[in-house]
């Protein structure tokens, strides 16, 4: 391959956004038709791009070894040919759930300007591009979530770009470090162990990587955009294109710029960060009686895998933890735009207004019904794989409490979505909701799509195991390790596996007992475990965001003002406007009373003065 075609994965998107930009709104039907075949193209330049030899291109740019440098390698290969899959769908979907929205050309536009930053930052193989490409996919989500026009739109955008910032910021404090410590920007010539400096440089890259991927803490403003922002947004930047990017830089963290082993510290911190997310949000996830929000806490959940996965430091695990990636992409994007499908034709997603929508919208209920089962670990699909991969890696490390973590967030996650399918698809119909009727075409085609994957990499797992995974992971595995993924996850009847099946049998078991506690009501069967007399106060905190860092930082950067303006701002004013004033106003009167005209006192102070002049001049020569 040219090196010089390397770039025209960020060129043509970005052409794309500028068409998008310029083209009249008015024009509908050629803006619709140039996203799409757009976007046809953008998938037709990633598949010609897989399975290329690996490529450089390097072009000299402000010296110093700053150079714009892209490669082209298997794992880069991987990531683009999911983006464009991404974009695909999501422009599809966008043609008739985005109709007649006011800034449908900046829609467009920063959609494939998200594409082009997010390609670039793939393919970028020195720091200084990489972070280029990074920063601008933080101007992009702002643009996308105002987009969404709701009361609280702009002040989620903002949430976004300053939680990202800092995640970002640290990824450039840690790469800095590490440019000190190895003197290159260039990715590929990097490899140390994480020890003095470059441990620090780890933390803060892997801060920069899991931040962008959504993981607890740095999660706050997922939940927000559910309800502020475009579902088509959320099913492509946090659902999909922000866990791919920031497992994908994670990833690399640990596979290629530093030697991670096996139970080190930094192998268990991961793991560590990994085991609360799954939990702690999937608890969250379990009580939301809006399905847009119970997605977006399953969002957060679900990179709890991947980091854990990956933070195994095992060729199991960390394959498990990158197709976890993959699989999570597809099933929650394929969630969210179900989602969004039954928003547009009931005009809601609230739980307790829905019910029975299965009859008039089956197509819609088919690919929610598929892809809830694959997130919830349910063989033969991916989700099952990807978990027990993950599953068999943590239990490898002789830490079982990480394995039980991950069994606990499997259990919650089951429980919720047979609550949300329950809730929106089965059941009674609502009385709240009028005539309702299949979405159109657009629309279910992207779910159905996902749904397919979701099935096609369970059953024949083999195929992007092989084709996708096991190409990344070549020479990561130990010496003389041969990576076999049919000795662990993929044969069903293994005592993990089964005890997986036992916590998702469990999980139904959860939902029967809370579906009646409720009163046969589907979207109260989380409240058993809602009331529980320790869990319902931490609930409590959480929904008034107390454990919220930003919200938390918002209050306390308040009070602070107040503190400040109170008893600093206030007395210095009251210094320089009172006493200084008080001050000069007196010794001002002194003068006027000493001024009284007569030359002899004047006099008599002249030759004061000289007098002290002259001591002080004779006290100084002494």
């Amino acid at each position: 391959m040219n090196p010089q075609n390397l770039s025209i994965p960020i060129l043509v998107p970005f052409l794309l956004a500028l068409i998008s930009f310029l083209l009249p709104a008015r024009i509908k039907w050629l803006r619709e038709t140039v996203a799409v075949l757009g976007a046809a193209a953008i998938v037709y330049i990633a598949v010609t791009f897989f399975g290329q030899k690996e490529t450089f291109y390097v072009l000299p740019w402000l010296g110093h070894g700053i150079d714009f440098e892209l490669r082209l390698y298997q794992f880069s290969q991987f990531i683009l040919l999911a983006v464009s899959g991404f974009v695909f769908l999501i422009t599809l979907y966008s043609t008739v759930r985005m109709a007649g929205d006011p800034r449908i050309r900046e829609y467009y536009g920063y959609l494939f300007l998200t594409a082009a930053m997010a390609s670039g930052a793939v393919l970028a193989n020195n720091f200084v591009p990489l972070v280029f490409f990074w920063e601008g996919l933080l101007i992009t989500l702002y643009a996308l979530i105002t987009i969404g026009g709701k009361k609280n739109s702009h002040r989620t955008a903002v949430k976004s770009f300053l939680i990202g910032g800092f995640c970002d910021f640290c990824l450039i404090l840690g790469i800095a470090i590490l440019w000190s410590q190895t003197g290159t920007l260039r990715m590929s010539d990097i490899s140390v162990v994480p020890q003095g400096l470059t441990a620090v440089s780890f933390y803060l890259m892997m801060i920069g990587a899991i931040g962008k991927a959504g993981s607890m803490p740095f999660h706050t403003w997922i939940p927000d955009a559910a309800v502020d922002a475009p579902v088509a947004v959320m099913a492509y930047i946090p659902a999909a294109l922000e866990k791919l990017l920031g497992i994908y830089l994670l990833a690399r963290i640990c596979l290629d710029l530093f030697k991670l082993e096996v139970n080190s510290q930094f192998s268990l911190v991961l793991m560590t960060v990994g085991a609360l997310t799954i939990v702690l949000a999937v608890f969250m996830a379990l009580i939301q009686k809006d399905l847009k929000k119970l997605l977006s806490y399953h969002a957060v959940s679900q990179v709890g895998y991947m980091m854990l996965g990956i933070g195994t430091a095992v060729p199991i695990g960390i394959a498990g933890g990158i197709f976890h990636m993959i699989n999570h992409a597809m099933y929650k994007s394929g969630l969210f735009l179900a989602a969004g499908s039954v928003e547009q034709q009931t005009g809601t997603t609230e739980l307790k207004k829905l019910g029975g929508l299965y009859r008039v919208m089956p197509l819609t209920t088919l690919g929610f019904v598929i892809c809830a089962a694959a997130i919830s670990g349910i063989w033969p699909l991916n989700g099952f794989v990807s978990k027990e991969m993950v599953f068999h890696g943590s239990y490898e490390t002789g830490y079982t409490i990480f394995t039980i973590a991950a069994w606990l967030g499997a259990i919650l996650t089951f429980a919720s979505f047979l609550k949300a399918g329950h809730s929106v698809f089965f059941g009674p119909r609502s009385q709240e909701i009028g005539e309702v009727k299949e979405s159109r075409s657009p629309i279910y085609i992207p779910i159905l799509a996902l749904a397919g994957l979701c099935v096609l990499f369970g059953v024949y797992n083999q195929l992007p195991l092989k084709l996708f995974i096991q190409p990344i992971l070549a020479g990561h595995a130990a010496a003389g390790e041969h990576i076999d993924f049919t000795a662990h996850a993929l044969a069903v009847f293994n005592p993990i596996a089964l005890i997986s099946l036992g916590c998702l049998l469990l999980a139904l078991g959860l939902h029967v007992f809370g579906f009646r506690r409720g009163g046969n009501k589907a979207y109260m069967a989380s409240e058993p475990i809602h009331r529980l007399p320790i869990l319902h106060t931490l609930y409590d905190w959480a929904e008034a965001r107390v454990f919220d860092l930003y919200e938390q930082g918002i209050k306390f950067l308040q009070a602070l003002s107040q503190f400040l303006f109170k008893f600093v701002d206030r007395p210095i004013d009251f210094f320089y406007e009172k006493i200084v004033v008080a001050v000069g106003r007196a010794a001002t009167n002194v003068l006027k009373a000493a001024h009284n005209g007569f030359y002899a006192n004047y006099l008599a102070w002249s030759i004061g003065g000289l007098v002290l002049i002259v001591w002080a001049i004779g006290a100084l020569l002494r």
